[in-house]
């Protein structure tokens, strides 16, 4: 990726910063309500040019809906092997939420919920994976949800990887 940029339905194209500025606001702006900062990614194989990675970042407000924000990546190194592209998955996902999370604290938002979501579960092919990938991102210091709760990455991003 030369250059980094996500784009938001509501939004249009924006940098990190204007993601980052756009996310403090929407919190701030009701700081009474409970909010949650969710990372996802998922991908899909494409032969032509490599998977099709999205990673999403939404900013729920718990009852109240959200925004949502995602970048769109191709990538030939990691082709159909499906144990391959879930590990660059959540780690995709694990090096974003720890930027947003270090800028979150540098800023007095370090009590943000930040969630990680996988696009695995206790069902399909992705099973036999589903302990070593949950694993990683608690041990990484953040929360981590498997499908059916994933909806970060089980559809937010896979809407994009079409």
């Amino acid at each position: 990726m030369s250059k980094e940029y996500y784009i938001s339905p509501s939004r249009g194209r924006l940098s990190f910063e204007e993601v980052f500025a756009d996310i403090i606001e929407f919190v701030s702006s009701e700081p009474q309500l409970r909010h949650k900062l969710i990372i996802g990614t998922d991908s899909q194989f494409r032969e032509e040019n490599g998977s099709c990675f999205v990673t999403a970042i939404i900013v729920h407000r718990e009852g109240k809906g959200g925004r949502y924000y995602y970048q769109k990546y191709y990538d030939s190194s990691y082709s159909a092997n499906l144990k391959q592209r879930l590990f660059f998955e959540a780690s995709q996902s694990l090096s974003l939420a720890g930027r947003l999370a270090e800028r979150l604290a540098e800023n007095g938002y370090a009590d943000l919920n930040v969630e990680i979501h996988l696009d695995v579960g206790e069902i399909g092919s992705s099973r036999e994976i589903v302990r070593e990938l949950v694993g990683m991102i608690i041990g990484s210091g953040f929360e981590a949800q498997i499908k059916p709760n994933s909806f970060g990455a089980s559809t937010v991003a896979d809407r994009y990887t079409k």
